[in-house]
């Protein structure tokens, strides 16, 4: 269920229409939705995607997590391989 006075500030401070807000409300509560394995796994795959080494991509990811909206949970470099590699 999407709050609607987000949507309708989204409406009133770009120039989407309240369809295109809501959708892209719906969009970003998704992405913070996502479950930290998930976020991890993704987030891994594209970084090497790039050619990152593991070593930097760990540490990267630990720091993003360290910042998401809803702040996940502190995971150390071990938790981090564990997720992505079993």
């Amino acid at each position: 269920m999407l709050d609607p006075a987000l949507v309708a500030h989204v409406v009133a401070t770009t120039s989407l229409t309240p369809g295109e807000a809501a959708r892209v409300v719906e969009d970003v509560i998704a992405f913070h939705s996502q479950p930290v394995e998930v976020y991890v796994r993704e987030r891994h795959a594209r970084l090497q995607t790039y050619g990152a080494r593991n070593a930097e991509i760990f540490t990267r990811i630990a720091e993003e997590l360290r910042e998401r909206v809803v702040a996940a949970p502190e995971l150390s470099e071990r938790q981090l391989r564990r997720i992505v590699y079993g």
